[in-house]
């Protein structure tokens, strides 16, 4: 039950309209009701409003001082240390002391977005795991295994050989069971014009398969052959008087990116226009006359190589991709094969998941190695996850590629997945030049070029048809953009600095997706071991006077929190941060725990999260966490814990005194009922389905969920100065500016009303005067609450 404290308590004191006639000063909120509305202020004062007839005079209230009060120093609860008073508090509150508006979108979408990340990380088990590298123990190791990334072992080279001729049986694994890509023919032609031909692909596309193929065809239409043999140094063929060894073969040399080899044949083919051109005229002179043929196989570095001096004599092909589930048909089945065996095949695919292990990586070679394992009658399903584990893919993937420009693409993709290609880029270039040597001039970057060679597990999305927009850059597996930060984080140690930095300069980026996402990354970051991750970064961004950073600890905490092994110190740190001292540094950690209970966390244990609030806020005579708090419980309502959020302010406000607690619990209640719902980046209904409406306070578009528990705590505030005042103007609000979005709620709102004057006390008194005050007034008569009246009225 409530009741009036003050024989006053059903008129609006003049504080008020000082107070917030101020507040339409700060472009981050409105103005408050008594700032916009000149007669409100007037009725504050304790004019009666102006009638045309004496007998038209409702009940008036008392004269007050209406000296304008002279406007005292604010004190920043941000900078400067000691309790924050009552009065600052509260004016924080109404002048808009939480964050503005471009930063409430950020929280919102933040979390929003730890969400997802949450819900990928948890979804898998392999999530947390990098080979047996255990992210949550302190022991390292790993074990080998199936993995797509790098290329085939290749065995010891006998001293001094620079030729090896492939074997029969070699030979027939490449051809008896091929699948021709497309194009096949006019690359075969372009190889018996120019004698050499410059194939590139990415890594495990089924290069050498087939070069191998195209030489054995070319060899068998001139009507003789000897095989095929490997080049193991591919730049002796630019040396002056080089010839084939063997007469009337085919030969065929890997090329591939980053590798000595292509860095040795790219320098000694580019070292002047001429030298090049009568190289690549004497190799072909050389081959023609042997009657051999020579297939170079690689990816971008060799495709820029040929492109250079004298490579228009040669012939160059890039390799379309093959289809992964044909290649497995034909391993398996072979030539034939029966309608009932390929219908068999398919079942087996889908029901182990190999289908979309193969869309996750469509490369050649992984449709080979489980297509053995399926004629081998071997664990397909087994199989199918060690193909899919990301952990594998990433640590072979960073064996392969050590080079800063592939790495910071890679990294920067991880944290800005499903951002447009430019974005992805540009973070990837900022993050290179922290991993590199400073440059004279712009490096010529072209991470575009190299993703089918370097990154064949991003793709690049574009819009739907008809749709405009750039690219997205996504992750084949859902999972790998979180295992590549880890694997980076953890393992990468002279580089941990340089991500972090990088990181940080992220979350001040004009994209505010950028800076969301940057959030969630430091939150995966963390999980490996949130101790550190704490003591290394979070506590320093946490007690930060910038606000994105205080916002990046918030989101990166509710991430760390959404794993089991991790939740209870998460729980304990914030509680510790709740508790602090009245320092602006202590305040500032108190503040980022309101935040971080506000998201992901508060969403899954609200009990957990309104338990933290009331820590912070529960600081006797220093005010200074109420704009936190109140933000942190506006949040959870947001998040759907609409109840447990109630329930908490009901039980801090029961003893409806004017202790500190009593009153900041009912100004938190005020501040949440004013607060205009902001739809978030996923869905928009509560937990009960319960849509709420954009521009709509929840608390009002879910009155009639909620109306015994929001009838008690408008009766309290109403009953309750300094919280009177606002209640007033947040109850305006509801009547003149919401009601009308919100089918309805001017029916719940007249509920609610007639359910508060009839408690004990001067309810329907306060309530019947200011509705009359609303409903009369010449300037700006309000209809809803002329009707809210008549319902009062009808209710005696």
């Amino acid at each position: 039950m409530s009741e009036d404290i003050s024989p006053d308590s059903s008129r609006a004191g003049a504080r008020a309209a000082e107070r917030r006639e101020e507040s339409g000063r700060d472009g981050s909120r409105e103005p408050s009701r008594a700032a916009r509305d000149p007669r409100r202020k007037k009725a504050d004062a304790g004019e009666a409003p102006g009638r045309d007839s004496e007998d038209e005079k409702g009940p008036s209230e008392p004269k007050r001082d209406d000296r304008p009060a002279e406007p005292e120093p604010r004190t920043d609860a941000e900078q400067h240390d000691g309790p924050v008073s009552e009065k600052d508090a509260l004016r924080s509150l109404v002048e808009g002391g939480g964050p503005a508006d471009a930063e409430r979108t950020e929280a919102l979408r933040a979390g929003a977005l730890a969400d997802e990340i949450a819900r990928r990380l948890n979804s898998d088990a392999s999530a947390t795991r990098i080979g047996t590298l255990a992210l949550f123990n302190e022991t390292v190791s790993f074990g080998g295994g199936f993995h797509a990334g790098g290329a085939r072992a290749a065995g010891p080279r006998p001293g001094g050989v620079s030729v090896l001729t492939m074997d029969a049986a070699e030979i027939a694994d490449h051809t008896e069971l091929f699948v021709a890509p497309e194009n096949y023919g006019e690359a075969l032609d372009a190889l018996s014009e120019r004698r050499v031909l410059v194939l590139t692909g990415a890594p495990g596309s089924g290069r050498e398969a087939v070069a191998v193929n195209l030489l054995e065809e070319a060899l068998a239409m001139d009507g003789e052959g000897e095989g095929c043999r490997r080049l193991l140094t591919p730049a002796a063929v630019l040396e002056t008087g080089w010839e084939p060894p063997v007469k009337h073969s085919g030969y065929v040399a890997a090329l591939d990116d980053g590798s000595p080899v292509v860095e040795k044949f790219a320098s000694a083919l580019l070292s002047g226009h001429s030298h090049g051109t009568a190289q690549w005229a004497a190799v072909v002179a050389g081959l023609r006359a042997s009657g051999c043929y020579l297939v170079l196989t690689g990816g971008h570095d060799l495709e820029v190589a040929a492109a250079g001096p004298g490579g228009d004599q040669v012939a160059r092909h890039p390799l379309a991709p093959v289809d992964p589930l044909a290649v497995v048909e034909r391993r398996v089945l072979g030539h034939g094969g029966s309608p009932d065996a390929y219908a068999d095949l398919h079942a087996l695919l889908e029901r182990t998941g190999a289908a979309t292990a193969l869309r996750e990586q469509p490369a050649a070679r992984n449709a080979a190695r489980l297509a053995s394992v399926i004629r081998a009658d071997g664990d397909v399903a087994a199989a199918v996850a060690q193909l899919r584990d990301p952990s594998e893919q990433v640590r072979g993937w960073f064996n392969r590629y050590r080079a800063p420009d592939a790495v910071a693409f890679a990294l920067a993709a991880a944290v800005l997945e499903e951002c447009g290609y430019l974005t992805v880029a540009d973070a990837a270039v900022q993050l290179r030049a922290a991993l590199t040597e400073p440059e004279l001039a712009p490096p010529d970057l072209r991470f575009g070029d190299r993703l089918g060679y370097e990154q064949q597990w991003i793709r690049l999305d574009a819009p739907a048809a008809g749709g405009f927009g750039a690219p997205r850059v996504r992750f084949r597996n859902v999972l790998l953009g979180q295992v590549i930060l880890a694997y980076a984080w953890n393992l990468l140690d002279g580089r941990r600095d340089a991500v972090l930095d990088w990181l940080r300069r992220l979350l001040s980026h004009r994209d505010l997706e950028v800076r969301a996402r940057a959030s969630v990354a430091a939150g995966v970051l963390a999980l490996a071991d949130p101790h550190y991750a704490v003591h290394r970064f979070l506590t320093a961004w946490a007690g930060s006077t910038s606000w994105p950073l205080r916002q990046a600890a918030a989101t990166a905490l509710g991430v760390a929190g959404s794993r089991p092994e991790t939740a209870e110190a998460v729980w304990e740190l914030l509680h510790q941060w709740a508790r602090g001292d009245a320092s602006a540094y202590q305040r500032r950690l108190a503040g980022t725990a309101a935040n971080a209970v506000g998201g992901l966390l508060g969403r899954t244990a609200p009990d957990k999260a309104v338990a933290v609030l009331r820590s912070a806020l529960d600081r006797e005579d220093d005010w200074g966490t109420l704009p936190s708090v109140a933000w942190g419980g506006v949040h959870l309502v947001h998040q759907g814990q609409t109840r447990a959020v109630l329930d908490a302010y009901l039980e801090w406000s029961e003893p409806q005194d004017l202790s500190p607690m009593v009153v900041k619990a009912l100004s938190a209640f005020v501040f949440a009922v004013s607060q205009p719902y902001r739809e978030p980046v996923l869905d928009s209904a509560d937990e009960h389905g319960h849509a709420r409406v954009p521009g709509v306070p929840v608390l009002l578009s879910e009155l009639p969920l909620h109306r015994d528990r929001l009838t008690e705590l408008w009766a309290r505030a109403l009953a309750r100065k300094p919280v009177q005042d606002s209640a007033l103007d947040a109850l305006h609000d509801w009547i003149d500016d919401y009601a009308g979005k919100s089918p309805g709620s001017l029916d719940a709102i007249g509920t609610l009303l007639v359910a508060v004057a009839r408690r004990p006390g001067r309810h329907r008194e306060r309530l019947t005067w200011w509705l009359e005050r609303w409903a009369r007034d010449r300037e700006n008569p309000s209809a809803g609450a002329e009707r809210l009246l008549r319902t009062l009225e009808r209710s005696r």
